[in-house]
């Protein structure tokens, strides 16, 4: 059943709807705005942490719709933002999250969206991303992406 009319915005709405759902699985959380939220919190740090070069070629591999959040706001320019102690990161996201998750466990949620992104991206890309990130960083990824960089 179309939803837009147009297959390839529908395929798009469902793949995103199915990332979505597979991460408040993961995350335990029932509300998909709260999910959507952590995933571009978790989105956005890494994009900005990245090269713009190497974040473009993430970026290809999401979904149309989750493309566009993932660029929504970027300034290529200011990238990389030299973040490399895992708190400062992890603070910045928690800081995204505040106002309407307080109590965001940003470590948690940072966990399970690079989990995500070790299924849906692909194996190359992953080892691309994971390599160019400080070590402090790379920890927060699942144990099969940091084993390959």
């Amino acid at each position: 059943m179309s939803t837009t009319g147009f297959d390839i915005f529908d395929r798009t709405v469902q793949k995103t709807n199915l990332i979505l759902r597979e991460l408040g699985e993961a995350l335990h959380m029932e509300e998909t705005h709260d999910v959507y939220l952590s995933l571009r919190a978790v989105l956005h740090a890494l994009r900005d942490r990245l090269h713009p070069d190497e974040a473009a070629h993430l970026a290809a591999q999401l979904p149309m719709l989750l493309k566009g959040m993932y660029f929504d706001g970027w300034r290529p320019s200011a990238t990389p933002v030299k973040i490399r102690d895992r708190q400062e990161f992890l603070d910045g996201i928690r800081q995204t999250l505040r106002t309407r998750m307080p109590t965001a466990d940003a470590d948690r949620i940072t966990r399970a969206v690079f989990e995500l992104l070790t299924k849906h991206v692909s194996e190359g890309e992953i080892d691309q991303v994971v390599g160019s990130l400080p070590e402090e960083l790379r920890e927060l990824w699942p144990a099969a992406a940091q084993g390959a960089s």
